[in-house]
């Protein structure tokens, strides 16, 4: 997986080549996804050198979010942490994450539309993924999720890859500051939100957070307050009437700020 981390010579020299053909990146969009091969070329020569790999999920969130609920927050927030730094592009958010056992189904799993993976499967995935980006020459993987199920498999994948890529002058980190940087409760309480009122899993923080990013993927008629108790129905907790989108650029501000000196603290030498 690590042997081979650059681009065999002929095609080295077809991306040099093809260099001027690219002209500028269109608008100096973050995400990969947007933009043809010489586009993230043209953008590495110009010294994008650390790359996001954002993973989100596809799961229930109670009635008043939709599945896409992580993938959507954390789309919106790797971009703006990959303009603040700078010298980063985006990959493709990683859609499907692990979300409990299938088999009985557990967590997520046990409502209608979530799909998952297991553990395995995901951390081969990460692996895979990042072998991508250093073999055409990103020099510093950040993995950075907003699924708490991911959080631990993507520390132990950029642990293992960061141990065999730093001889060859490779990164793999995982941010975990964008997960969770800290004082949360207290700052929505400042706010006036209890922290009975909060909820996690759909409540205050996730509902404001989609509010602001994607605000058609939330379902404003459905917003009330729930009681989740053994993972019943309604599949979520919290008070999301609470939220708001002005609320929600607030808090990914304090992540994406999070996430950008954690970062920042890893390219350090």
């Amino acid at each position: 997986m690590i042997r081979h981390l650059l681009p065999p010579a002929p095609l080295a020299a077809l991306v040099l080549a093809l260099l001027a053909l690219a002209g500028p990146a269109v608008a100096q969009a973050p995400y990969m996804e947007e933009m043809t091969w010489p586009e993230v070329a043209a953008r590495m020569a110009q010294g994008a050198r650390v790359v996001l790999v954002p993973t989100g999920g596809t799961e229930q969130s109670g009635p008043h979010l939709a599945l896409s609920k992580h993938s959507a927050i954390i789309r919106a927030a790797a971009g703006a942490i990959a303009t603040e730094l700078g010298n980063a592009l985006v990959a493709p958010v990683i859609t499907v994450v692990p979300e409990g056992n299938l088999s009985p189904p557990s967590d997520n799993l046990r409502w209608p539309g979530t799909v998952g993976v297991s553990e395995d499967t995901f951390a081969r995935l990460l692996g895979d993924t990042a072998a991508s980006l250093a073999l055409h020459g990103f020099r510093v993987i950040c993995f950075i999720g907003d699924h708490g199920g991911s959080q631990a498999v993507q520390a132990r994948v950029a642990q293992a890859l960061d141990v065999a890529w730093r001889p060859l002058g490779l990164r793999a980190v995982q941010i975990s500051a964008y997960y969770d940087p800290g004082d949360e409760v207290e700052w929505l309480a400042a706010r006036g939100i209890a922290a009975g009122a909060q909820g996690w899993h759909g409540g205050v923080a996730e509902t404001a957070m989609l509010m602001a990013v994607a605000p058609d993927l939330v379902r404003p008629d459905l917003l009330a307050p729930a009681t989740w108790t053994a993972w019943s129905q309604p599949g979520a907790e919290g008070d999301p009437s609470l939220a708001s989108a002005e609320l929600g650029r607030e808090l990914l501000n304090r992540k994406v700020a999070a996430a950008v000196r954690q970062i920042r603290e890893a390219l350090r030498p």
